[in-house]
């Protein structure tokens, strides 16, 4: 079923306020947590199966959710405190940390353990390599962001520098990088679910590769809480680590159209078809954790990868960052 480019555009970034569906509690009895997600895309699945199916309010959380479109943004809201917990990269923790600012935010909970995004051709390209882009042009991420920093890496190790052997366009907006490939900027463009499908339903690209297969295992996207909040309210953050460590396993043990059916309240401008074929794509490649502890080789990985990039200033120590105690015990009980 084919969008429009302007259903395409507020899929990835129209979205500003979702609410959790469940109803297994009074809301009065429910403590309030605000969460502001990175953007909002079926990639983050199993936060919206916890949503949907009732499972913060099951642990007595009644949250609330805004859409940063940004890590950047969505690390602001969490230093601003206008969010209490945010999901988001790793990378943008990291940058806070070696700034040296008081209560740096920590990371508590991993959710996916690859990149979700994925190169879209203009062409078919059904044998793609990634030689294949040497003296092209793709529309990638802001500078510093992790979708830039793992397209990068991916070039650097095909053997293709970036800027040298091709060209990256950074100059585009997130939420323009499918309308700017629609408008026949780039040979390629790097989209996250549900753009890069939908580009593909329109007849404007074609998916060739995906990023997280090309990179590997790595904390891409994770639940960070400022350093006070950690202190102050453990039982909150026990809580909700238990809810989507439920919903991880319920996501794990279900089939791509069962998944869809529950989530699909969340991208009303979707279809069930639509949704079960991107999460059959996310599945195959193992995006998801079936737990939520942080992974330690994944952190030296993506500290590589930044380091590789130029972006980051020093390493950061795991014990510094992650906090995995709400995770151990969750997975414990």
């Amino acid at each position: 079923m084919k969008k429009s480019l302007c259903v395409l555009t507020s899929m990835a970034a129209g979205i500003s306020l979702l609410c959790g569906c469940g109803q297994n509690a009074d809301s009065a009895d429910l403590t309030p947590v605000r969460l502001n997600e990175v953007v909002h895309s079926v990639f983050y699945a199993p936060q919206y199966v916890a949503q949907e199916l009732g499972f913060f309010e099951d642990e007595g959380l009644d949250v609330s959710v805004t859409v940063g479109n940004g890590a950047d943004k969505s690390m602001t809201a969490l230093l601003s405190d206008s969010a209490d917990i945010a999901l988001l990269g790793t990378e943008a923790g990291l940058y806070v940390y070696n700034e040296g600012k008081e209560n740096c935010p920590k990371a508590f909970l991993q959710l996916t353990q690859r990149a979700g995004n994925f190169l879209v051709s203009r062409e078919e390209e059904p044998d793609f390599q990634w030689d294949d882009v040497k003296g092209k042009s793709i529309i990638g991420g802001r500078l510093g962001g992790m979708p830039e920093l793992v397209l990068e890496y991916i070039l650097r190790e095909n053997g293709i520098m970036p800027n040298e052997d091709m060209e990256i366009i950074n100059n585009i907006d997130f939420s323009s990088t499918a309308g700017a490939f629609t408008g026949d900027l780039g040979d390629y463009t790097v989209e996250f679910e549900p753009t890069a499908t939908t580009l593909e339903q329109n007849g404007a690209g074609h998916i060739v590769a995906s990023l997280g297969e090309a990179s590997g295992y790595l904390p891409y996207t994770v639940y960070m809480a400022n350093d006070i909040y950690l202190k102050e309210h453990p039982d909150v953050l026990e809580a909700f680590t238990r809810a989507i460590y439920r919903a991880q396993r319920w996501t794990a043990e279900h089939t791509p159209e069962e998944i869809a059916k529950v989530i699909l309240p969340q991208f009303p401008d979707s279809d069930l078809e639509t949704l079960t074929t991107i999460i059959t794509r996310y599945q195959k490649q193992d995006t998801w954790k079936k737990d939520p502890l942080f992974s330690e080789e994944g952190f030296t990985l993506i500290q590589d990868i930044m380091e590789q990039g130029g972006e980051l200033e020093s390493r950061v120590p795991f014990s510094d960052f992650v906090i995995n105690n709400f995770a151990e015990s969750a997975v414990a009980e």
